[in-house]
């Protein structure tokens, strides 16, 4: 299989989401990734549920949906860094790996030997990636991060939810934990450079990623709204602080979204609505003047939509490019037509439930391919085959380990 990654070995030590994320990105890109987990427990998100993934009888299984989420790809051992025999193991495998990937606090890792200077001192080919709340220097470098609090700190709580006045106004987190995944895209893009570079130096580095910083970048035209225009953004609902009319509206029958973006798509509006005159008026026919006047041209825009049915104005719209769309639950969405065309829902062989469906990844390439096939690991599924196959260990040396606890 012609997979971009293919021969390029990850260690992934991380757990949750932004990193297996990373993790999970780079096995679909043809990489190795050897997810190292605790005996026992495993990644704290395979206990995350319900739901669970159910076995071909319709029992539950031990995989949590979340952990299904984040971890397609990979293999599963299990390793007890606290013991020295552990540390070892994992010290042996880093010899030959061309990417760690870990989430631990700061310093939580050089105890055990596994920090960045001592795997470089023996790999120094080694891309070792550290993703934190906070990252490694600045005042807060100890505390620990989660992608809700992050969401908060970060300033996108502060621009999500209705604007202050309307009803059910207040903060309001995304549904997703959208900062670990920007983290793990970020951990993706950075991993991915750092082999780049490498190709001309013949060394590897140290990535510093953190959540916070990844917030703040990700705030985009908001932060620059802030430090080009110096105003402070405030929640809004739906609509858009630099577009009008942008925003979910209500129709004789639900909602819709009108997503226009310059003047042309707004004088087809009009004359879909059967206002055409309405884009001449001097408070309507430019973008700054609509957003001047926002209030005026949204409720306007809102009685013409009253009119009819979401139907109508979708097939109306549409058929004028006026970009529009509906507004879909989840089922919907793995549902459209679309959707289905562009392979986003994928069926993979799981060992206990016979198949199991996830999300695909959204990168289609034009000569390369992506490796989805393998289903999320079972917990330490893969010890044996790793020690063995990368460290050369015998079927005893694996048992006697297993004997003292250092593996599951």
């Amino acid at each position: 299989m012609n997979t971009p990654l293919a021969g390029i070995r990850v260690l992934d030590l991380s757990r949750i989401l932004a990193g297996p994320w990373a993790g999970q990105l780079l096995a679909d890109l043809g990489a190795q990734v050897i997810k190292v987990e605790r005996p026992g427990a495993g990644d704290d998100t395979r206990q995350w549920g319900p739901p669970y993934l159910k076995d071909e009888h319709g029992n539950d299984t031990q995989e949590a949906a979340y952990y299904l989420a984040a971890n397609r790809g990979k293999q599963s051992i299990t390793v007890d860094i606290t013991k020295p025999e552990g540390q070892s193991l994992l010290q042996d495998l880093a010899k030959d790996v061309d990417v760690v990937i870990e989430n631990y606090k700061v310093g939580g890792l050089k105890k055990y030997g596994l920090d960045y200077p001592a795997l470089a001192a023996i790999n120094p080919r080694l891309v070792y990636c550290s993703i934190t709340g906070f990252g490694q220097t600045g005042p807060y470098r100890d505390r620990a991060g989660y992608d809700f609090m992050i969401q908060g700190m970060g300033g996108l709580m502060s621009i999500t939810g209705e604007r202050d006045g309307q009803a059910g106004a207040g903060p309001q987190k995304v549904g997703v934990a959208v900062t670990d995944i920007f983290t793990g895209l970020y951990a993706t893009i950075a991993i991915q450079g750092a082999l780049l570079e490498r190709v001309r130096s013949g060394q590897g580095q140290y990535i510093d990623l953190a959540l916070f910083d990844v917030q703040a970048a990700v705030l985009a035209n908001q932060a620059t709204n802030y430090l080009v225009g110096g105003i402070t953004p405030t929640r809004m609902g739906n609509a858009h602080p630099n577009i009008v009319p942008y925003q979910a509206f209500a129709t004789a029958d639900g909602y819709i979204i009108l997503a226009i973006g310059n003047d042309l798509q707004f004088r087809k509006f009009c004359a879909v609505a059967q206002v055409p005159n309405l884009a001449d008026d001097p408070k309507f026919s430019t973008n700054p003047a609509r957003v001047a006047n926002r209030e005026q041209v949204c409720a306007t825009v809102a009685d013409l939509l009253k009119q009819h049915t979401s139907e109508h104005w979708l097939a109306e719209l549409e058929a004028k490019q006026v970009p529009c769309g509906p507004i879909n639950n989840i089922e919907q969405v793995f549902n459209d037509p679309q959707l289905l065309a562009r392979n986003m829902r994928i069926q993979v062989a799981h060992p206990q439930a016979g198949t199991v469906e996830l999300a695909g990844n959204p990168i289609h390439y034009g000569r390369s391919e992506l490796q989805q096939s393998v289903a999320p690991p079972s917990l330490g599924a893969d010890t044996d085959q790793v020690l063995r196959e990368q460290l050369g260990l015998s079927s005893e040396a694996v048992a006697a380990l297993r004997t003292k606890g250092v593996i599951d």
